[in-house]
């Protein structure tokens, strides 16, 4: 699969296409029914699927200060594209100017001239170019004047039913309020939070818990503070873990981190190194304990529940 970061990227002699348009964020149930029938279409016309997406998210540019917490980082999102047999994916940057353009100018500049779209498949919901202007409708209207079909899909089968469609937004809900075992039904997989890790106060190395401290990217969908049954991977390992988010109240924490702890394992050192952390299941939420000895009792509890949960 390739990747590119502009349109400049986009090799010239790149062919026929369908392409796929939305941020995708999750890259959900009803997202993957949508890029899934991009690359079927593709593979029907013996032409390449594209997706494109954006970063960063419109929202940041149309109104500051309005980014939701992001549920995946672009790489992440390419990657599951990727999955999907998707042959490129485009990350645009999505800049003033780019919000600018009208409807019929984003699809002659960026579905026509650059993407050469033969076909086009989009969520039923799909709107795009000035102030949102842009409609299922209108883009049909535009792939008939330049020569592409238009297919708006919804966001789930029909058998699935009316209460089944999909959205990032009750996703991120479901992750805010810690619900990770929903939002993985409807992700189909576990939330995944990624980072570097950093330097934190080794409280956890001293009470025999070294935990990985990570350091996520900004806006990133952070799961409610409380401790968690996941997995920490890193290069081709992937590792059972007990994870906490949350401000560390037993130490008089002001900062929310999040922490993972890689069962049985004293001997990592992973500072500096890009890490990724699944949550599979919640565990209790956060708590301030009388003692170090109370705390350290109910980590070691929290380390067997993780064991039975990651077991089922």
């Amino acid at each position: 699969m390739q990747r590119w970061d502009s349109l400049a990227e986009v090799p010239t002699a790149w062919g026929d296409s369908v392409v796929t348009v939305g941020f995708f964020d999750g890259v959900h149930h009803g997202h993957r029914r949508v890029v899934r029938r991009a690359v079927e279409l593709a593979r029907e016309r013996g032409v390449k699927a594209v997706v494109l997406t954006f970063d960063p998210h419109p929202s940041e540019v149309v109104r500051p200060g309005t980014h939701p917490p992001l549920l995946t980082t672009p790489t992440h999102r390419a990657d599951l594209m990727g999955e999907l047999g998707v042959d490129a994916v485009l990350v645009l940057p999505f800049t003033v100017e780019l919000s600018r353009l009208t409807p019929a100018e984003f699809a002659k500049q960026v579905l026509v001239e650059r993407l050469h779209a033969v076909a086009v498949v989009v969520g039923e919901n799909f709107r795009f170019g000035h102030k949102a202007a842009g409609t299922v409708a209108v883009l049909t209207e535009l792939g008939a004047e330049h020569g592409f079909a238009v297919e708006g899909l919804a966001l789930a089968a029909p058998e699935e039913g009316e209460g089944s469609r999909f959205s990032s937004t009750d996703v991120r809900r479901m992750v805010l309020a810690g619900d990770v075992e929903t939002a993985a039904l409807r992700l189909d997989r576990p939330h995944r939070v990624e980072g570097t890790v950093v330097h934190g106060a080794k409280r956890g190395r001293e009470l025999g818990f070294p935990t990985a401290n990570v350091d996520t990217p900004a806006h990133t969908a952070i799961p409610a503070d409380g401790v968690y049954a996941g997995w920490l991977s890193f290069g081709p390992d992937r590792l059972p873990a007990a994870i906490s988010v949350g401000t560390n109240p037993q130490f008089d924490g002001e900062h929310r981190t999040v922490e993972a702890y890689a069962l049985d394992r004293t001997d990592l050192d992973l500072y500096d190194k890009h890490v990724s952390v699944d949550f599979v299941a919640r565990v209790r939420g956060q708590e301030k304990f009388s003692g170090i000895a109370e705390l350290v009792e109910r980590m070691n509890q929290d380390v067997a529940k993780v064991r039975v949960l990651l077991s089922e």
